[in-house]
C-alpha cells in the first residue's frame, strides 16, 4: 500500500525531526563564525604597510 501525502506540519515531532536531521548538511570543516567580514569603522591596530618607505 503507498504512504498518504502528510503535510510537514501535520507530521509528528518526532517524523519531522528525522527530516530535518536528513536534510541538514556539513560545513565540510569550515567554521562559519571565523568568516566575517571586519567592519570598516572599527579601529586596527595592524601596521598596515609593514617594511615600506614611510618606516625608515
Amino acid at each position: 500500500m503507498e504512504d498518504k501525502f502528510i503535510p510537514y506540519e501535520k507530521m509528528s515531532a518526532k517524523e519531522r525531526r528525522k527530516i530535518d536531521n536528513k536534510r541538514r548538511g556539513t560545513w565540510g570543516g569550515m567554521v562559519p563564525v571565523t568568516r566575517t567580514v571586519p567592519s570598516g569603522k572599527t579601529y586596527t591596530r595592524k601596521i598596515k604597510h609593514k617594511n615600506s618607505a614611510f618606516d625608515q
